[in-house]
């Protein structure tokens, strides 16, 4: 079983677990989501497993204790911090969603602590269909409707036939949700109003895969399109991909591993 960890800084603590003895630092940051990845570590070890031969796999939380407002360039100056603190740099740096985001504003101001980018269902900016999607996800959580916020968010996120067939998982997740990860969600999810970072990644000089989804309901896949523009990287769209093709595309995971591998 993975233990769970802590950084430690003046002013926060940010949960972390690794796993892998590789001597490159990779550091994964995960999206938006009712449970924290800290409930999923094995799990999540499991699925990158393929990369705990070259690398030392860091996944991070959020801060421990939201503050009330609590936006991405909050969120990515702590990741920055917990980075600085275990003494993380030159890392391999994958980035889901809201995870994404971050990972964007850390490599674009902390270019010591990025190596390399991977940026999975994303965007430097959000588009009016993806702030009515998360406004509404963030009035579910706000008036306490467990079930109705589990099932559209599942369904944003996830592609129909994933839903179907994980139907009881989800079931099951909306009884065991409990009032403060619903805050918590509440403080993340609204973090992301008035979000445009596309000045910002301008500045970002380590090589970047952006990986995009055709059917991504939550950010699309122009905004995939715009920051592998903006920074000029590469990039891939799964054209029948839903927003957590990093989830679902048997591939994913060697495509990313196949990026950090070449020179």
């Amino acid at each position: 079983m993975i233990p769970i960890e802590t950084a430690e800084t003046d002013t926060f603590e940010m949960r972390y677990f690794r796993f892998g003895e590789g001597g490159k630092p990779m550091v994964i940051i995960p999206g938006l989501s009712l449970k924290s990845v800290m409930d999923s570590a094995d799990a999540v070890a499991a699925a990158y497993s393929a990369f705990k031969q070259d690398f030392t796999v860091y996944v991070f939380d959020r801060r421990s204790k939201l503050p009330e407002r609590y936006t991405v360039r909050d969120m990515a100056e702590d990741t920055a911090g917990a980075m600085r603190t275990l003494g993380i740099q030159g890392a391999y740096i994958f980035g889901t969603s809201q995870g994404g985001m971050i990972a964007q504003l850390i490599a674009a101001h902390y270019p010591e602590l990025a190596a390399k980018l991977v940026l999975g269902s994303t965007a430097a900016r959000l588009s009016e269909q993806s702030r009515a999607g998360i406004a509404d996800w963030t009035r579910l959580a706000e008036s306490g409707d467990t079930n109705a916020l589990v099932q559209t968010f599942s369904k944003a996120v996830y592609s129909p036939a994933f839903c179907e067939k994980f139907r009881s998982a989800f079931d099951a997740l909306s009884k065991m949700v409990t009032a403060d990860e619903m805050k918590r969600f509440t403080v993340l999810a609204s973090g992301l109003e008035d979000f445009d970072i596309t000045a910002d990644i301008a500045d970002i000089r380590c090589p970047v895969l952006v990986i995009g989804a055709g059917e991504d309901h939550v950010l699309g896949a122009e905004a995939s399109r715009d920051i592998a523009e903006i920074t000029g990287g590469e990039l891939y769209i799964y054209p029948e991909g839903s927003h957590a093709a990093y989830d679902e595309e048997p591939d994913y995971k060697d495509r990313i591993l196949g990026f950090f591998a070449k020179d």
